[in-house]
């Protein structure tokens, strides 16, 4: 897993659904969450990104702390 930066939509809780993230340097949009859950520490998110990945993107919340943890091939 790869810590990295990531920019939020805030709802009704904090840190709803990621809108773009930095990996490597560079800035990734986020075009669509194609599911998410949850468990007593994390948020889980599987994205569509702007170069065609699909990522998978865990926010910690006790550390308010974001990791990548599996990037998916364009055509997964």
């Amino acid at each position: 897993m790869k810590s990295i930066q990531v920019e939020c939509h805030a709802g009704y809780q904090a840190d709803q659904e990621p809108r773009a993230f930095v990996v490597d340097g560079e800035r990734r949009t986020v075009l669509g969450v194609a599911d998410r859950w949850r468990d007593p520490e994390t948020s889980s998110f599987k994205v569509r990104a702007d170069d065609g990945h699909q990522y998978l993107l865990r926010h910690h919340r006790a550390t308010d702390s974001w990791t990548l943890v599996k990037v998916f091939p364009a055509d997964a």
